[in-house]
C-alpha cells in the first residue's frame, strides 16, 4: 500500500506494519501492552480491525480508531473497499431447512448459525449463554432463529435442542468446544480432562446421536463436527483437547460409515488458527506452553470465524452432496507443514 492511500480499520495488519506511518504506530501499541511484533506474523492479512475481536475485550475500538486517526492526521478517512477474501451470501441455500447450531452465540457458532440464517435457513440455535444468543437472534431479526441456552454435556439440555428442532431435521453443526490449559498428560487434572471431554466430544456425541432418528426417517441429513488441527498432530494443544479433537475425527468417520447408505453425511472441518478463538484456561501449564511454542508459532496464517463459517456451511449444504467422512483442514496450510 503507498503512502498516498489512507490507512484505515479495513487496512491489514501486514499493510499498516509496511507502512512508514503506521508501522510505528502499531509497534508502539504493541511495546506498550509488552507484546512482541512477531506476535502478529499470522495476523498480517486480518483487517486492523480484526484486533478488537481477537483481543476479546482486552482492546476497545476506541485504540484502533485512535491509530486511525493519528494516521492521518487527526482525519478519520472513507473506507476503502475490503481486499482479499470477501464473504458471499447465497441466497437461499438453507430455504426449507432446519438446522442447529451449539456454541451459537460467540465465535464460529455464531458466524455458522449467522450465515444459515441469511442463506434462509431455519436456526436452532444453541449455547450455553442465554444473554448472548439473544443478542445474536436480535442481531438478525428477520431470520428465522430459535434460540435454546443449556449445557449439551447434560441430556436435559439435549432434549430441548431436539425438541425446538421439530420433527424435521436437515442438519447439524456440532461447533461448540472449550479448549485445555495446554497441560501435559502428567499434569491434566481429572476435573479437565472431565470437561474438555464432556463438550468437544461426549456432548457432539449425545447431539449427534438425539438428531439422527430423524435423519434416518427423512433418508437425508448432513452432521458437520468441528475437529481442529489437535484433531490432526500432537503438537497444538494439551492432552485433553488433543485427544477430545482425534475423537471427534473418530466419531465422524465411525458414523459416515455407518448411517452413509441411509442417505447421512457426516464430516469433519478442522479448523487451524482462528481470531476469535474459543474458551481456553485461565491457568496455562508452563510446561505445556513452553513445549507447544515453538510449533505454535509455525501457524501460517490466522482465520476470521466467518471464514471458517464458509467451510462449515458448505459441508452442511447440499453443495457438499459427495462428500462423506471428510476431515477438512480450514486451517490456511498449516497442516501440510
Amino acid at each position: 500500500m503507498s503512502e498516498t492511500t489512507p490507512l484505515t480499520a479495513s487496512s491489514t495488519i501486514g499493510a499498516w506494519l509496511d507502512s512508514e506511518i503506521g508501522g510505528p504506530l502499531v509497534r508502539g501499541l504493541l511495546a506498550a501492552s509488552g507484546a512482541a511484533e512477531e506476535t502478529l506474523a499470522p495476523l498480517r492479512g486480518l483487517p486492523l480491525q480484526q484486533l478488537v475481536a481477537l483481543s476479546q475485550g482486552q482492546m476497545p475500538q476506541s485504540v484502533v480508531d485512535g491509530l486511525v486517526l493519528q494516521a492521518n492526521d487527526g482525519v478519520m478517512p472513507e473506507e476503502a473497499a475490503l481486499t482479499g477474501w470477501i464473504e458471499k451470501i447465497s441466497a437461499g441455500r438453507f430455504a426449507g431447512k432446519t438446522v442447529i447450531v451449539t456454541g451459537a452465540a460467540s465465535g464460529i457458532g455464531r458466524a455458522t448459525a449467522s450465515r444459515v440464517a441469511r442463506e434462509g435457513g431455519r436456526v436452532i440455535a444453541g449455547d450455553i449463554s442465554d444473554e448472548r444468543l439473544g443478542e445474536f437472534a436480535a442481531s438478525l431479526p428477520d431470520s428465522d432463529i430459535v434460540t435454546v441456552a443449556g449445557d449439551i454435556t447434560k441430556q436435559e439440555s439435549v432434549d430441548a435442542i431436539v425438541t425446538a428442532a421439530g420433527e424435521r431435521i436437515d442438519a447439524l453443526a456440532n461447533v461448540a468446544g472449550i479448549n485445555d490449559d495446554f497441560s501435559p498428560l502428567h499434569e491434566t487434572t481429572d476435573a479437565m480432562w472431565d470437561r474438555v471431554i464432556g463438550v468437544n466430544l461426549t456432548g457432539a456425541f449425545k447431539l449427534t446421536r438425539a438428531v439422527l432418528p430423524a435423519m434416518i426417517a427423512a433418508g437425508a441429513g448432513s452432521v458437520v463436527n468441528i475437529a481442529s488441527e489437535a484433531g490432526l498432530r500432537g503438537s497444538a494443544s494439551g492432552n485433553a483437547y488433543t485427544t477430545s479433537k482425534h475423537g471427534v475425527i473418530g466419531l465422524t468417520r465411525s458414523a459416515a460409515f455407518m448411517y452413509g447408505p441411509q442417505g447421512i453425511r457426516v464430516n469433519a472441518v478442522a479448523p487451524g488458527g482462528v481470531a476469535t478463538g474459543i474458551p481456553f484456561s485461565p491457568h496455562v501449564s508452563e510446561a505445556g506452553q513452553a513445549r507447544l511454542q515453538p510449533f505454535q508459532a509455525s501457524i501460517p496464517t490466522l482465520a476470521t470465524a466467518e471464514q471458517l463459517a464458509a467451510s462449515i456451511t458448505f459441508l452442511l449444504s447440499d453443495d457438499g452432496v459427495n462428500l462423506n467422512g471428510v476431515v477438512l483442514p480450514s486451517d490456511g496450510g498449516w497442516s501440510v507443514q
